[in-house]
């Protein structure tokens, strides 16, 4: 799931993040996805057993809200048309709910790792 970031590098460079804000905010609505309603945690993909479990660990209210998107996006995908300006995601919408527990699910599975694989020495 996790993929390299150069996130933590363009950020402790104040001059580089601002010279690659206005591209990343292009970049984005680019994307279009904000357009059919959705979010950038929405267009993660299922297949995982790390996303799967964090999808169980949303909250109802949240995991309503992301079925709801889904199909929305989906029946305008289908109809070949865009939501209304009021109704698209705004960026201020678009924040990770998603993707902090897959990392707190991935955590807890080095943590188990390193604890499966302790020695532990009797003197």
């Amino acid at each position: 799931m996790s993929q390299p970031s150069l996130t933590n590098f363009i950020v402790k460079r104040p001059w580089l993040k601002r010279w690659m804000t206005p591209i990343a905010n292009w970049y984005t609505d680019a994307a279009g996805y904000r357009k059919l309603g959705l979010r950038a945690d929405d267009l993660i993909p299922e297949e995982s057993d790390v996303v799967l479990l964090a999808l169980k660990r949303l909250p109802p209210k949240e995991a309503y809200d992301r079925v709801f998107r889904m199909r929305r996006a989906f029946q305008c995908s289908i109809s070949h048309q865009l939501l209304p300006k009021a109704e698209q995601t705004k960026p201020e919408e678009d924040y990770p709910y998603l993707s902090p527990i897959i990392k707190e699910i991935e955590q807890e599975r080095r943590e188990r790792l390193d604890l499966d694989a302790m020695v532990v020495n009797k003197k």
